[in-house]
């Protein structure tokens, strides 16, 4: 009698605190979702508007450190609104890792990229330039993936209703590796640093002069930006 008395009191007490035990499992599983969720996220950056350092630390990607390169960023003349700009367009194609860029029929430029890896995927679908940057911080990762890079340069931001914008996702400049061909980024496009800073000043939204960032709106649309396998 002692035994089931004892058994039916521990039963109760498993009963009672089963409901609590779910609640923080529930919690901590959506905490961990969330914090691989955001470790996901795009670029890794820290702002989206210009965050340059003119004496830059090093910067460590898989596990070694890199010299960042002097960058120069002088203001370039902006093509003005209301110019063939509305019939620009960008094709990447991940399984070839290449872009295009394309003024109506006519193309542009033509280069390899390193896109997202497998477990960092770049997304797919038809997107917008929403913001442009001259240069950024971006860090993120972990473990030999933890990557820390100052002055990303030349950085064009991509959105749709599907992957919205404070997923960090853009097209930028790369002197960390120059490896282009093959996926390498965190979800991210790396580009040539020299195919970066072209495309750049050919999308839109348009710069103002002295500006180092600005945001897409109705008067100053961004370039339309296709991504495909």
């Amino acid at each position: 009698m002692v035994m089931m008395r004892f058994l039916k009191k521990k039963i109760g007490l498993f009963i009672y605190l089963m409901p609590l035990l779910v609640i923080l499992a529930v919690i901590v599983i959506a905490l961990t979702s969330r914090k691989t969720m955001v470790a996901n996220n795009g670029c890794g950056i820290s702002g989206f508007t210009e965050v340059f350092d003119a004496n830059p630390p090093l910067a460590i990607y898989e596990g070694k450190q890199i010299e960042v390169p002097q960058l120069t960023l002088n203001d370039k003349k902006q093509n003005v609104l209301g110019t063939s700009s509305s019939e620009r367009w960008i094709e990447i194609d991940l399984s070839d890792q290449k872009i295009k860029a394309r003024d109506g029929s006519t193309l542009y430029l033509e280069s390899f990229v390193s896109s997202g890896l497998p477990w960092y995927p770049t997304p797919v679908g038809e997107f917008r330039v929403w913001a442009k940057v001259r240069a950024t911080k971006m860090e993120g990762g972990t473990g030999k993936y933890y990557y820390y890079l100052p002055n990303v340069p030349y950085v064009m931001f991509f959105q749709n209703d599907k992957v919205p914008s404070w997923r960090g996702y853009g097209l930028h400049g790369t002197y960390w590796h120059n490896d282009f061909g093959r996926v390498h980024s965190h979800g991210c496009v790396n580009l040539p640093t020299s195919i970066a800073e072209k495309l750049y000043y050919w999308t839109t939204p348009v710069l103002q002069e002295g500006k180092g960032w600005v945001f897409a709106d109705e008067g100053n649309p961004g370039t339309r930006m296709v991504i495909h396998e």
